[in-house]
């Protein structure tokens, strides 16, 4: 009896992988939970989101990436891919270039529409992102799943300590963290939630998201009373030259908010903040470069009050 009782965990191994072998699938779940089959070894392969896709071109063999979003545009090897439009989603397009597997980041695709390709044998895998660190565990699941697991911890092990070396760089002081409020719509405004990536990456950089209530969707649109209350210390949306002249030009009574009064309001680079990509860490690199300079450029009795 004790005999059998050690020989069953490996009879169900091997019941797992003759399985597994029969069918050529690997059952597992995607990061919402999702109970995926994916091929065993992926020929092709495809994203529906510009992040996912940076994701495969840093990891996966760029031969098996079959195609590519309208919004794609890093690497410059993407410009080199047929386009299917994700947006709405072409399916049919789709369906033709008969991928193995679609990669995919919450929010961007449908789950109807993921279950649509599902029936017709193609399956979405679908990645979710809060934080940094969930961008590096992101890139070691796309590369266990493409059977590329040492390119991808070869990539995160090297971000991992460029993060390391910008967080033990010359940083802002725990007291002296901005309060910091990064717009991407200005009629309505909408704005960076507490549930997005960009959290992190400020806290990161040296900074703090100003927005701290959580709402149901990652980029609330805020009213002007709320901002004036909220007072950020640093705007992110635009050069202050621009801004000044479209967003302030247009909501007069928000030049009252510190960023305005010590114009640290800045322009960011869209496609790395927006991003949940291998490039996030390039992204935390610009946001702590523009709190620095943000710093330098307050009047001194505003740094005098702040030290």
């Amino acid at each position: 009896m004790r005999f059998f009782l050690l020989l069953l965990p490996l009879a169900l191994l091997l019941g797992c992988r003759s399985e597994t072998e029969k069918t050529g699938l690997v059952p597992v779940r995607d990061g919402l939970g999702r109970a995926v089959q994916l091929p065993a070894h992926p020929r092709r392969v495809l994203a529906l989101a510009p992040s996912m896709t940076e994701m495969l071109f840093a990891v996966a063999d760029t031969a098996t990436i079959v195609a590519r979003c309208p919004q794609d545009n890093y690497p410059a090897a993407v410009y080199r891919k047929p386009v299917v439009n994700n947006y709405p989603l072409d399916m049919e397009k789709l369906v033709l270039l008969k991928p193995d597997v679609v990669f995919t980041v919450e929010g961007m695709t449908s789950v109807d529409d993921a279950q649509r390709l599902q029936q017709l044998g193609i399956p979405v895998y679908y990645l979710r992102f809060r934080s940094v660190d969930d961008v590096f565990k992101g890139i070691d699941e796309v590369g266990r799943l493409l059977g590329r697991q040492a390119q991808a911890k070869h990539l995160t092990d090297s971000l991992r300590q460029s993060l390391k070396t910008l967080a033990n760089g010359p940083g802002l002081q725990p007291a002296n963290r901005p309060n910091v409020l990064a717009i991407t719509w200005q009629d309505p405004i909408y704005c960076y939630g507490q549930n997005t990536l960009f959290t992190d990456e400020i806290r990161l950089a040296g900074g703090q998201n100003a927005l701290t209530d959580t709402f149901p969707q990652p980029y609330p649109a805020l009213t002007r009373e709320y901002i004036l209350k909220l007072n950020p210390d640093v705007l992110l949306g635009g050069s202050f030259e621009k801004l000044d002249s479209t967003f302030f030009k247009n909501y007069p009574e928000l030049k009252r908010i510190n960023a305005y009064q010590s114009r640290r309001v800045f322009a960011i680079t869209g496609n790395l903040l927006e991003r949940p990509s291998p490039r996030v860490v390039e992204s935390v690199r610009e946001l702590q470069g523009l709190l620095h300079q943000g710093r330098e450029m307050q009047p001194a009795t505003a740094r005098a009050t702040a030290n």
